[in-house]
């Protein structure tokens, strides 16, 4: 009876990944390319994007955490139901810690704890693409698909990542611009790092549309 639930959620999670990102996106172009509007009202605006941007953590861990139950459930990898339970607790566990990374991150203690959230999604890339390659797992019962499902998760994280980086040149830009006023040129550097960070995140689609295929296909 877990499995159809189980199996909702991890479409329902695919799903809430994909329309939190359309949402920020949608949300950050009207910002950059609306030089008109007060500065105080685009920074309030770029405030509430950061704030749905914390969707799309929640449903990492939902993916990770509910994509590695089924795995155990279906026994595609080796554990059965302990690691179900243990995943569940890491799971929730994770979860809370995401939230105090968001709710934390103005504080000192924020930033270190921000720092050690990035580098776990740089633990879980590698995982996933070790697996994936079969240099972890390798005896594993685990079908070709979903290695090349968990090789496209790993390139939607790091179009993630690719896309904060894509952002240091916002945040800088916008401070000047707070400190001395919006002028054409931080208009236009801010409209170029739109147009760099959504590039990045059309690939992103593309792993979230792989992911999908694969899912239903599962060819092999």
């Amino acid at each position: 009876m877990i499995y159809p639930w189980l199996l909702a959620a991890h479409i329902v999670g695919l799903g809430y990944w994909l329309g939190s990102e359309l949402v920020i996106n949608s949300t950050y172009r009207y910002v950059c390319y609306h030089a008109e509007m007060p500065l105080a009202d685009r920074t309030r605006l770029m405030a509430h994007v950061m704030n749905v941007d914390q969707h799309v953590r929640y449903a990492l861990v939902l993916q990770a955490s509910v994509g590695t139950v089924l795995a155990a459930e279906l026994g595609y990898i080796p554990g059965g139901r302990p690691l179900v339970i243990v995943v569940a607790l890491i799971g929730v566990l994770w979860f809370v810690f995401v939230e105090l990374v968001h709710r934390l991150r103005h504080q000192p203690v924020g930033k270190r704890l921000a720092a050690i959230d990035r580098g776990s999604r740089y633990v879980l890339m590698a995982a996933l693409i070790l697996i994936a390659l079969g240099l972890l797992g390798g005896a594993w019962p685990t079908p070709d698909w979903l290695r090349w499902k968990l090789a496209c998760f790993a390139g939607v994280i790091a179009c993630g990542v690719g896309i904060r980086l894509a952002l240091l040149g916002h945040f800088s830009t916008w401070a000047i611009m707070e400190r001395d006023g919006p002028t054409d040129e931080t208009n236009a550097i801010i409209r170029q790092t739109y147009v760099r960070a959504t590039a990045i995140l059309v690939l992103l689609w593309v792993f979230i549309a792989a992911i999908a295929v694969l899912s239903v296909a599962k060819p092999g």
